[in-house]
């Protein structure tokens, strides 16, 4: 595998592509590589039949959903057409459909319960910061103390998903939280390049998991909905947003959307885009006289 390994190092050095898409396109090129190896198939004489195999299983061994397999599918085309530099042929190899699901918003009053239950600062501040500025929860691990601005208001978020940077508000109440962790965590000099939430071996952020399984513990202690995750937040954010009329350009651009129509699509989530809407069966037209 060193061989393809040098290859792949290449491109992502020419490219400067992040660390985060070298490490999972990685992991999953090497993945397909020892399905390969096991099955004792020729790495170089790859064909589709065996990329076939592979991807059913993933499907049916594995049971991954759609949208991962085809993470997986993007994965073995980079290094099918880029390392061993043949035709790609995606009628032989095509992309899952995936299943669209609305996601689960909880109300208001909710997303605050969850938010002031939370007696650890550090957690109190993260979700604060995923919901009052619609960050993903990737992005929140990674932020460093020189990315929020309270002069101005506003959280920056660098290299996030697609290599891209951008500000989006830093909500009032989230400054509070801040604060008070602030002065409960950060007692030795630091520097605006130092990671904001450290983990636990304080010299790394906090992990992405660790902050999914510090949402689920409290959600469940509170018994809600177990179809809500850390990222919910995220969706709460835009979804009360448009229901206050903000403008969807805005909310694009605070969540990092490349195309309006992602952002549009939380129209569908908003209550208020039902609110003064009369069943049919309601109306006066359709009532005996």
């Amino acid at each position: 595998m060193e061989k393809y390994e040098q290859k792949i190092e290449l491109f992502f050095e020419l490219k400067n592509s992040p660390e985060r898409t070298r490490e999972s396109m990685k992991r999953r090129i090497f993945d397909f590589l020892i399905y390969m190896e096991v099955l004792e198939n020729s790495i170089d004489a790859t064909t589709f039949e065996d990329i076939q195999g592979y991807i059913l299983h993933l499907k049916r061994d594995r049971k991954l959903s759609p949208a991962t397999i085809n993470n997986h599918i993007s994965s073995v085309k980079f290094f099918y057409t880029y390392v061993l530099e043949k035709e790609w042929n995606p009628i032989k190899v095509p992309r899952m459909n995936r299943e669209k699901k609305l996601p689960v918003i909880p109300p208001r009053r909710d997303v605050n319960t969850l938010i002031e239950e939370i007696q650890n600062l550090k957690h109190k501040a993260i979700f604060s910061l995923i919901y009052g500025s619609g960050l993903r929860v990737g992005e929140v691990a990674r932020l460093k103390i020189g990315d929020i601005d309270s002069k101005e208001m506003r959280v920056r978020v660098e290299k996030a998903k697609h290599n891209t940077n951008r500000y989006t508000i830093l909500s009032e109440e989230s400054l509070l939280v801040l604060r008070e962790y602030f002065k409960t965590y950060y007692r030795k000099p630091f520097t605006k390049e130092d990671w904001l939430f450290l983990g636990q071996n304080q010299k790394s952020h906090i992990t992405v998991k660790t902050i999914q399984n510090t949402f689920i513990k409290v959600r469940d202690r509170l018994e809600l909905d177990t179809r809500i995750s850390a990222h919910t937040l995220r969706h709460c954010f835009a979804t009360h947003l448009l229901e206050d009329e903000v403008d969807p350009v805005h909310i694009q651009h605070m969540l990092g959307h490349k195309r309006l129509e992602t952002t549009n699509y939380y129209l569908h989530l908003t209550s208020k885009s039902l609110m003064g809407v009369k069943s049919p069966l309601d109306s006066p037209k359709g009532k005996k006289r």
